[in-house]
């Protein structure tokens, strides 16, 4: 599985694998040609279309050289800019320059007026300036040059296709700080493991699309095998997809029960419920208050119905019982969306959950004490807890450990900072290290929302989702997410891969819905359930 290493991991990992026979060289000639195929498998026939590499003196220069080498092979039309002078029998070079290829030098170019020409001609541009070791600010040459590369870029429409090599030039690959002159990059070919950087803002938004390529080193070696973060990609995630036999009933696909809902906040039940079916559930089960049923029923026409008592139109504390008695072959269960904060609700999920702190006394004349969940929480299917349902269990007391084992908790940011006490700011500053420890922290799987998502297991495990999208910025989306998972472990998908799949279809049906709407802006929470099938087909494509 892909994981996401620091710089001075990663130099370990090189190391240790060119000590084991997999050479310096071999491994800069695997990069150099996935990052050609990349680009190939994006933009298509290269053949005629100007290439322009940015070569630093380091590794990745000798990567965007044989990437070169490789489009040069496909028909492109390729030059180099050199940010230094590389000895002439450096053996990437010489192949570029063997078959004629101009090879511009920095300092040859006083005025820059070649890399002006280069640039303002360029179909596709490859950024190998700088690489993973180098220390922000900028300064000197590498500063200079870069700042005119992008100076340059930006004078065209359309821009052409920017494909960096590891990480943009300019973003610092640990930290994710960028420089001024860091380029806009449409396609980031990261080599053996995704670097943090890439995934933590600012720079994150300069790196486009991350493919993680394959070098060479083995899946096994250790120095790679024990890292615990993971970088979620099509191919880890499809494995999880449910079968479909051919000879399957309803039964076969579990019964999802969707509690959610309250009179001023409908449409999260019926979005929760479309997201559990769209993945798959074979029956989902809405359990909402009275006086939203007939509002959301003609939108769920294939649901099934618990109609749970209500006050004034939020879930009554009597309504647990009611729910008990009918979860009778439920094989997973959603709680909060829409909910709202209503003291009865609160009730409802103390008495749902078996809390016992609130009426709970020891001998006479001594102060009460903690007493253990009673046994009631033993008896709820494996849960998922969203959006409302959250800043309620913050409310009771040790609420982790009612929780039924190896729950999922889907909260955004400013829902995590009420979980936790932690302001939000500090939280998104380091997101992976912030859910790793709370999931450890409580016992249960955390599904940190947001630009790239992060999803973390209490064994110390962290998956970051390819997904930053601000078509997934709407109300309701979080609902979808939310249902999309209750419905992934309805049919039996295990509580950490379910939400990581979850999320991953989730966060690409929001890119599809985009794609169709035309415009990012534009995207309702509903477009993104009624994409997931879309996302769902693609994890099926070989």
């Amino acid at each position: 599985m892909p994981k996401i290493v620091t710089v001075d991991q990663m130099r370990k990992i090189e190391s240790a694998a060119d000590a084991a026979g997999l050479t310096y060289a071999r491994m800069m000639e695997n990069a150099g040609k996935a990052v050609a195929q990349a680009i190939l498998d994006r933009v298509g026939d290269v053949s005629g279309k100007r290439v322009v590499l940015l070569v630093g003196s380091g590794n990745n220069g000798g990567d965007a050289l044989v990437a070169g080498h490789y489009l040069a092979e496909e028909g492109a039309q390729v030059a180099g800019y050199l940010a230094k002078p590389i000895a002439e029998d450096d053996a990437n070079l010489v192949r570029l320059t063997d078959r004629g290829l101009m090879m511009a030098v920095a300092e040859q170019d006083q005025r820059r007026r070649v890399l002006s020409n280069l640039l303002g001609a360029a179909d596709i541009i490859i950024d190998g300036i700088l690489g993973t070791g180098f220390a922000l600010p900028l300064k000197g040459s590498a500063k200079d040059l870069l700042g005119r590369a992008k100076q340059e870029v930006g004078k065209r429409k359309p821009s052409p296709y920017v494909a960096a090599v590891d990480c943009p030039s300019g973003l610092d690959c640990d930290s994710g700080e960028t420089a001024d002159e860091t380029l806009l990059a449409d396609l980031t070919v990261t080599l053996a493991a995704a670097k943090p950087g890439l995934v933590r803002f600012p720079g994150a938004k300069h790196v486009g699309e991350i493919v993680i390529a394959d070098i060479g080193i083995p899946a096994d070696q250790k120095e790679i095998s024990a890292v615990k973060e993971e970088f979620a990609s099509k191919e880890m995630v499809r494995v999880w997809l449910p079968s479909r036999p051919k000879d399957a009933h309803k039964g076969t696909f579990g019964r999802a029960v969707v509690v959610a809902g309250s009179v001023n906040f409908p449409g999260a039940a019926a979005l929760a419920g479309v997201g559990a079916y769209r993945v798959g559930a074979g029956l989902v089960t809405m359990a909402v208050p009275g006086s939203i049923q007939g509002l959301i029923a003609t939108l769920l026409p294939e649901a099934t119905w618990i109609v749970l008592p209500h006050e004034i139109g939020v879930i009554a504390e009597g309504a647990a019982d009611v729910l008990m008695e009918e979860l009778e072959g439920t094989t997973a269960l959603l709680i909060g969306p829409g909910f709202g904060q209503d003291a009865t609700t609160e009730r409802f999920m103390r008495r749902l959950l078996g809390d016992q702190h609130a009426t709970t006394r020891t001998k006479i004349g001594f102060v009460g004490e903690k007493k253990e969940p009673d046994n009631k929480r033993a008896a709820l299917p494996p849960s998922v807890f969203d959006a409302d349902g959250l800043k309620l269990l913050a409310k009771i007391q040790d609420w982790p450990a009612y929780l039924p084992s190896q729950s999922i908790l889907t909260p955004h940011p400013g829902e995590m900072a009420v979980l936790t006490g932690v302001d939000k700011s500090e939280l998104q500053e380091e997101r992976v290290q912030a859910s790793v420890h709370w999931a450890k922290e409580w016992g249960h799987i955390v599904v940190l929302k947001g630009a790239h998502t992060v999803v973390a297991s209490p064994d110390g495990r962290s998956t970051v989702l390819p997904f930053a999208t601000p078509a997934l910025a709407r109300a309701g989306t979080g609902d979808v997410l939310a249902g999309a998972i209750v419905g992934l472990r309805a049919q039996g998908v295990e509580a950490y891969e379910a939400a990581i799949l979850g999320g991953y279809l989730h966060g690409r049906a929001g890119e599809v819905a985009a794609e169709i709407v035309g415009s990012e802006a534009s995207v309702l929470a509903g477009e993104v359930a009624e994409a997931l099938p879309n996302a769902m087909s693609e994890l099926l494509e070989e």
